[in-house]
């Protein structure tokens, strides 16, 4: 009998003994972590309640340990909502992210906890204090009474106007996605690999909730580390793992070794790869690579057919209905059209926003923001926000997020923040960030600037981003353009689309930022063309042109 809430699911697993998580040197069987996620339920229960009838919200602002899951089953069984605190975020913004999503406790440690200082003064719990495991009551994993369409999860997601959103996941979607696992080919001896972000909804949707259903072992990572996959593989005998964006690219970076496909593992799901990184991927470690477009609304999924052209997304699952149609008019785009080298040949008018047709019903909308979901949902219809074109066979292309959305290294946010902060600085007169292309997947960022007469200083612009105590992790431009005068709409609003189309191939100065280290240089003609050439190398020439 199929299971209606994600407690229930997990409560299936209160007398399972077999392996349930692993992390570094530690072991629980999924009879261990679904009692130490009763534990934590009757802590919630006894520190916090939601104001009026509003079950309590609990914030976790962890790396992938241990108890990040033993909080989510935690806040499961108890009817309670746990918000994915990102980490990346700094100061007045994450302030803002725990203050929308009305925390009524943050989940951290010692190494974390520094970054609330100044920002967040409610109730905290320090999950590596000495006096933590004698706190915890003992484990009762029986439930509170909780329905499907109960509150689990926030996470937070970005949208074109710079403000947080916090998408809504309820106890029966939730459940619903980990019913998925045989699709996925996940059994009771898989072994999942988790090192993507909790606090993202890809790690908790495609691996351990559904692994949870199949009765899998879930083997944790801290974080990434494409140095330490193999080896991970190997230690944990892990079969199945997720990524988003550049993680193939990062651990196809690493130095090949003869016996790299001397592993266990038989599958890979994700999103946002590249056809070349899959396919090089699948070669060099033997395994089967399952790529899907989606998001954590859930309202519009795609999945890849054996018939797929390498570069596109690929067809809706079955029962849904997907159009690509005119943000402004909102009639359907005609079809792409293709040169003989692949180029798309009417981007203009082939181009719009991917909308799942009658679809709003699977969204569950954003916490407390009825602006957003306005945005979202529009006479039945989901816009997802996200660009792309769909050829004659019915397959569609990913084109990007729009102007004033970002997705870097598998991290979404919007551009706005990172205006607020780049016009702090002295010289700026205007400033636009945008997304551009990467190489192989997803975004770098751009900025173009407008100073008060005075030149470009590289140095003292990183010396600038340095000092941004808020400056996300992944905020520092890439690109920096220098213009003369910021192209405006007529109602004065800075318009990014000619800044976007051009991207650095531009006669104002660009400077561009080669590796991780806030160091600017000029960007010549010569590592233009050498940008031009990583493209068509990966494949992905036809994003630069569908800009």
């Amino acid at each position: 009998m199929a299971r209606a809430t994600f407690a229930e699911l997990l409560l299936e697993r209160a007398g399972d003994d077999h392996a349930g998580l692993r992390f570094e040197d530690e072991s629980y069987t999924w009879a261990e972590t679904v009692r130490a996620a009763g534990a934590r339920a009757r802590m919630l229960r006894e520190l916090c309640s939601g104001p009026g009838d509003r079950p309590p919200h609990v914030g976790v602002l962890l790396e992938n340990v241990p108890e990040y899951v033993f909080w989510l089953g935690g806040a499961a069984l108890a009817g309670a909502t746990l918000v994915g605190v990102n980490p990346t975020r700094r100061g007045a913004e994450l302030a803002a992210d725990i203050r929308h999503t009305d925390c009524d406790l943050i989940v951290t440690d010692s190494a974390h906890a520094p970054l609330l200082d100044g920002h967040y003064t409610g109730p905290t719990l320090r999950v590596d204090d000495a006096a933590y495991p004698a706190a915890l009551p003992d484990g009762d994993p029986a439930p509170v009474d909780v329905a499907p369409g109960d509150r689990l999860l926030l996470l937070f997601t970005s949208g074109s106007t710079g403000r947080p959103k916090a998408v809504i996941c309820s106890q029966g979607r939730l459940a619903d996605i980990a019913r998925r696992s045989a699709m996925m080919g996940l059994g009771r001896g898989s072994v999942t690999y988790c090192a993507m972000p909790l606090f993202h909804g890809n790690a908790i949707m495609a691996n351990v909730a559904m692994a949870a259903h199949a009765g899998a072992t879930v083997a944790l990572r801290r974080r990434f580390s494409a140095s330490g996959f193999l080896d991970d593989v190997r230690r944990f005998g892990v079969t199945y793992f997720n990524y988003v964006g550049r993680a193939l690219a990062y651990v196809l970076a690493t130095p090949e070794r003869p016996d790299d496909a001397d592993n266990p593992l038989e599958a890979a799901f994700g999103t946002e790869a590249s056809a070349q990184d899959m396919a090089r991927f699948a070669e060099r470690f033997g395994c089967r690579i399952i790529e899907g477009y989606g998001s954590s609304e859930g309202a519009i999924s795609l999945r890849k057919t054996p018939d797929t052209p390498p570069d596109a997304l690929g067809v809706p699952q079955d029962g849904l209905e997907v159009a690509i149609l005119d943000p402004d008019t909102g009639a359907e785009c005609p079809r792409a059209r293709f040169g003989p080298d692949g180029a798309l040949l009417n981007a203009d008018e082939a181009i719009g926003e991917i909308v799942g047709l009658r679809a709003a019903a699977a969204f569950e909308g954003y916490y407390n923001d009825p602006d957003a979901d306005a945005e979202r949902v529009r006479d039945g219809a989901y816009w997802s926000g996200d660009l792309g074109y769909r050829d004659a066979g019915g397959f569609f292309y990913f084109a990007g997020r729009g102007a004033d959305r970002l997705r870097v290294d598998s991290e979404n946010f919007a551009a706005a923040p990172v205006e607020r902060i780049l016009s702090r600085w002295a010289p700026v007169v205007m400033c636009a960030v945008y997304p551009v292309p990467d190489p192989r997947t997803g975004d770098q960022v751009m900025a173009a600037l407008e100073l008060d007469g005075r030149p470009f200083d590289p140095g003292a612009f990183a010396a600038f981003l340095a000092a941004q105590p808020d400056l996300g992790t992944k905020w520092a431009p890439r690109f920096v353009r220098v213009v003369r005068s910021m192209p405006l709409t007529a109602t004065g609003k800075v318009d990014k689309r000619p800044l976007r189309r051009a991207h650095w191939e531009t006669g104002d100065p660009v400077w561009w930022r080669p590796g991780r280290d806030l160091v600017y240089r000029p960007l010549d003609h010569a590592r233009a063309a050498a940008l031009r050439a990583e493209f068509a190398a990966h494949g992905r020439a036809h994003v630069l042109t569908a800009l």
